[in-house]
């Protein structure tokens, strides 16, 4: 006992001197990838090793190619930190590795992701009787509500498609904007429908479907299983596909509305950027993640269906070896996985951390960062191209060359991390504030770094948006 509370507490206490000099860290540095990677590569022994001997040497190989992405500087890819309480609470699950299959494998783990889901349900706006799956992130959440779309279409046309499969089956119409995530083109791969299915939607100035020509594809497609992907929050400008005006049409021609709000949907969360999301209760299914905005630990995520049993026929599966705990579905019910860690924990704690009133000013507290950096660079004299909305800032350089210099050099300097994306045609650098440690003070020094960089690497002041 002795032995192995020392190894825990070691491991403890490497994690939190790890988090506890992430604020002055270099956020991301040039690794020697041959270097590192030939840490790891020691031959196996034939004989065991001490656990306190593996875990030290971890931590050596390891620390050189750590990334500091959950502290307050790191805007790529839309990545929060997770909270302390999380955290702690993630440490724990992999203590008590409780097999999250149902009530059965874990009664404590089914209770808290039942807990949890109410919560996440009551901020996001979503029906109090829709079904909470816990998956990794929000490919496998558009999985999860894209499956339970292709089970209803096509229920609705006289298709039993979990028994019959897809061949000779009616085909499925898949209506999705034109900036939409790529991870809704590989659910639609994953689940036999193909991305031949997707009938693209133009979108408005900013990324968002325009309502319109939605109604024109719907209505020129005639009838038949019809499934429209919506978005909040667009990856590359945070902008909103107009949901209530959105599923009123899709519902009118008989579809299932599928909504991917992986980092947007938190903006129902706050009384600021609520009217975003309006009508985000009309939708069929909703995928969100907790690992970003939410500041939950990797990897964490919620699939939601606004009809559990539909939710269910789509994702789950009974063997004789098996123990069903009755009641509604939940755990792997509502998942692609059986053996599941108990992430269920993890987001109890986070949100019982943060409480509605935390949760909705880490959202307004982000929003109002990003307006700071797109503010700050403005006033340097480059071009912020989209609307910021939300936590999202697109930055011009000059041409596409500039801008990959820019955002290069930001990265190896190491003062923040930011990355960039092709928007429009445009190389630009995408800025993503989804850390709840990050102060003004955090994008001010980036600001300056970014400054400084552009104007040493040739990224030159462009003219201002008007």
């Amino acid at each position: 006992m002795d032995e192995l509370r020392k190894l825990f507490r070691q491991a403890a206490d490497h994690a939190a001197d790890y988090r506890w000099t992430l604020a002055e860290r270099p956020v991301g540095v040039p690794v020697d990838q041959d270097a590192l990677d030939r840490a790891f590569a020691v031959p196996l022994p034939a004989a065991p090793t001490p656990p306190g001997e593996v875990l030290a040497e971890l931590v050596a190989a390891a620390e050189p190619g750590l990334i500091a992405s959950a502290g307050p500087r790191y805007f790529g890819f839309v990545v929060g930190g997770a909270s302390p309480a999380a955290t702690a609470a993630d440490m724990l699950a992999a203590g008590w590795d409780q097999v999250a299959f149902n009530a059965v494998s874990s009664p404590a783990a089914m209770a808290a992701e039942a807990a949890a889901g109410t919560w996440l349900k009551e901020l996001l706006g979503i029906p109090a009787t829709a079904s909470v799956g816990y998956v990794t992130g929000g490919q496998a959440a558009n999985t999860a509500g894209l499956a339970a779309a292709r089970h209803q279409v096509l229920a609705d046309a006289g298709w039993d498609v979990e028994r019959r499969g897809l061949l000779g089956a009616p085909p499925v119409r898949v209506f999705a904007g034109a900036e939409r995530h790529a991870t809704v083109d590989r659910s639609l791969r994953l689940l036999g429908l193909g991305t031949d299915a997707v009938r693209e939607v133009p979108a408005g100035p900013q990324g968002a479907v325009d309502p319109a020509a939605l109604a024109a594809a719907l209505r020129d497609a005639g009838t038949g299983p019809t499934i429209v992907c919506l978005q909040a929050g667009n990856v590359n400008t945070g902008a909103f596909d107009e949901l209530r005006t959105a599923c009123d049409l899709v519902h009118r021609h008989g579809g299932w509305v599928h909504v991917d709000g992986a980092f947007g949907l938190w903006a129902a969360a706050a009384p600021t950027t609520r009217h975003l999301v309006d009508g985000i209760e009309t939708a069929d299914s909703w995928a969100c993640d907790g690992h970003k905005w939410l500041n939950l630990p990797y990897d964490t995520a919620f699939a939601f269906c606004a009809r559990p049993d539909v939710h269910a026929a789509a994702m789950s599966y009974a063997a004789a070896y098996l123990v069903g705990s009755g009641g509604a579905p939940a755990g792997a019910d509502l998942t692609a996985e059986s053996s599941r860690r108990a992430r269920g924990f993890a987001a109890w704690a986070g949100l019982r951390e943060l409480g509605r009133d935390g949760v909705a000013a880490l959202v307004e507290r982000c929003c109002a960062l990003a307006r700071r950096f797109a503010d700050g660079l403005t006033a340097a004299g480059f071009e912020v191209v989209n609307d910021v909305v939300l936590n999202q800032v697109l930055v011009g350089f000059g041409d596409d060359a500039d801008t990959d210099r820019v955002v290069a050099a930001t990265q190896a300097d190491g003062t923040c991390w930011v990355g960039a994306t092709t928007w429009r045609g445009r190389r630009l650098m995408r800025i993503s504030v989804s850390n709840a440690t990050t102060t003004e003070a955090d994008v001010d020094r980036s600001v300056a770094a970014i400054t400084r960089l552009a104007r040493r690497t040739g990224g030159g002041v462009v003219h201002f948006r008007s």
